[in-house]
């Protein structure tokens, strides 16, 4: 039979020593150095932490992601900026443009914009001035957006997520006009891919409806 002494410090909630006795009469003294309201670690409590860590080891790299986007995203437009200022300069001074948003110029620019899509769309894809032979109508029809559209939105008045896609797009679709017809030589195909560019390019500088950039120049 074993018998323990019951000596208890509440101060410290510390067993103090005491002697188990066997019933072959010998004794030993052992120390409970633990707090009484201590519990082991379990399994779960271990698992748990771990989780915890990974989902910070996860969120720690998602910001470190993000921020390499956000630097990439600055230096493509930085390069896009200066060269498009190199080969299109605008104005010098701190002249007001006036195709000002809400002028008859502004609309007009507008307008002319995408009008110049739509028919260069119907010249690639040979409907208006047919031929069966590549022409100027259908070459003109293929870079009407370089031509045409990117600079009538250029020169009205627009916000600068849109001067920053509009410089990308003014050095982008030339690379691809001069490349694609390695892989298809069509007039109709390049066309289509520049849309594809133009609309690619709008959606990622947040300028398509309900995009970021929309809803921020809403709100001012």
């Amino acid at each position: 039979m074993i018998a323990a002494n019951k000596n208890y410090s509440p101060q410290l909630g510390l067993c103090h020593p005491h002697t188990i006795r066997t019933s072959s009469g010998v004794g030993r003294r052992v120390t409970h150095g633990f707090r009484r309201a201590f519990h082991p670690v379990r399994a779960e409590d271990g698992d748990r932490v771990q989780n915890i860590a990974e989902n910070d080891k996860q969120e720690i790299n998602k910001v470190e992601e993000t921020a390499k986007d956000v630097n990439l995203d600055k230096e493509v437009t930085k390069f896009a900026r200066n060269a498009a200022t190199t080969f299109a300069p605008r104005a010098s001074g701190a002249t007001k443009n006036p195709a000002y948003k809400g002028s008859l110029l502004y609309t007009v620019f507008d307008v002319q914009a995408w009008v110049a899509l739509v028919v260069g769309g119907l010249l690639s894809f040979n409907i208006i001035f047919p031929s069966d032979e590549p022409d100027i109508a259908r070459l003109m029809g293929m870079w009407s957006i370089w031509m045409f559209t990117i600079p009538s939105l250029r020169a009205r008045e627009c916000t600068q997520p849109e001067k920053d896609a509009l410089n990308l797009l003014f050095l982008a679709i030339p690379l691809a006009n001069v490349l694609l017809p390695f892989v298809w030589k069509n007039f109709g195909f390049i066309f289509s891919a520049d849309c594809v560019l133009l609309a690619g390019v709008f959606a990622w500088k947040g300028l398509l409806p309900g995009g970021s950039a929309t809803q921020d120049d809403a709100a001012v």
